[in-house]
């Protein structure tokens, strides 16, 4: 099991601005899974990366719980898929998730646990959960990574210096 990083955000902008850290970090072919509860952060999470990606700022990044996958463009070809919506693994092959996850692409999978578990080899898994509650910031977010591959430990081990570097108002 990779040993995991966690680090706790306060508001929608420090969600974001992680996004973004692991979005500058990223190379290509990174396979990004996303699990969370409804309204944890994932697309917040989501607009982040894809700005770290540089993702021109006149595309607006939304969750793609009906299209099921949006593309943008930037330093990197970037796939946001929704599995929210899928019912059976048939209706993901439907997608053409293989085809998108194998390309030269970055891809960032909500609702991952959806997929069987011998679906992806290497990937960074982010783990999503609601934190504490408090007066002066409201309700936190804990993201727990988890590398998953020897390209995705680099990159967790660079995210986590960056992250260490940030400093949360």
């Amino acid at each position: 099991m990779p040993r995991p990083f966690t680090i706790t955000t306060t508001c929608a902008e420090q969600t974001f601005q992680l996004g973004r850290i692991v979005g500058r970090q990223i190379k290509t072919g990174t396979i990004l899974t996303l699990t969370g509860d409804l309204g944890s952060g994932k697309t917040a999470f989501v607009q982040g990366l894809a700005r770290g990606l540089d993702v021109p700022p006149d595309y607006y990044i939304t969750s793609p719980t009906y299209t099921l996958v949006n593309d943008y463009p930037g330093r990197l070809p970037f796939y946001h898929v929704d599995l929210y919506r899928l019912a059976t693994l048939t209706d993901i092959e439907e997608i053409g998730l293989r085809d998108i996850i194998s390309g030269n692409v970055v891809t960032a999978i909500e609702w991952a646990d959806r997929l069987h578990k011998d679906d992806l080899d290497d990937h960074l898994a982010v783990r999503i959960q609601f934190g504490n509650t408090d007066i002066q910031h409201g309700e936190s977010r804990q993201f727990i990574f988890s590398a998953y591959g020897r390209s995705n430990q680099i990159l967790l081990r660079d995210v986590e210096k960056k992250c260490k570097e940030q400093i949360w108002d």
